[in-house]
């Protein structure tokens, strides 16, 4: 059981890290074990990511005290917080490959700290299936250059032609 002075501690350390946070997404950890979770926090640090484990009263108190309205005390499970840098799509895209190699890892849904946003847990899902934002790009940019490479193939056989 925690003091007062630590619980105040946590809270203060939690402020500044959501903070300086854009995106947290929650899970319940119950049943995975400690060495499968050390893998997911490496793999998040590689995202600019963390996972805490922060009580749940003490998590909306830290939430509230950034004004953001959201009672985390409504899910019943352990909760493990993934707190993001950025947006919620590189975090979101590790927990949910994690989830599916460890069935006892649950994602029970995520906050964009930026616009304010709730995600429920298929959202958060959803956004983790998306492939890397690199990837998006370099299949937008070879939508936007097909035409181009056709109409050079064309040219190219038309003066094999003359």
């Amino acid at each position: 059981m925690k003091t007062k002075q630590q619980k105040e501690t946590a809270v203060k350390e939690g402020i500044k890290k959501i903070s300086s946070s854009g995106s947290v997404i929650f899970t319940d950890f119950s049943g995975t074990k400690v060495e499968n979770i050390r893998s997911l926090k490496k793999s998040l640090r590689e995202a600019e990511a963390g996972f805490e484990v922060i009580k749940k009263r003490l998590l909306k108190i830290i939430l509230k005290e950034n004004g953001i309205e959201f009672d985390p005390t409504a899910y019943e499970a352990q909760v493990g917080t993934i707190l993001a840098k950025g947006d919620i799509s590189a975090a979101a895209g590790r927990a949910y490959r994690f989830s599916k190699e460890f069935e006892s890892f649950q994602i029970l849904g995520g906050l964009d700290l930026v616009k304010n946003e709730v995600f429920d847990a298929a959202t958060v899902k959803a956004i983790g299936q998306l492939p890397s934002k690199e990837v998006l790009l370099s299949q937008f940019l070879g939508v936007l250059t097909a035409p181009l490479r056709m109409f050079m193939y064309i040219l190219q056989e038309k003066s094999k032609q003359a």
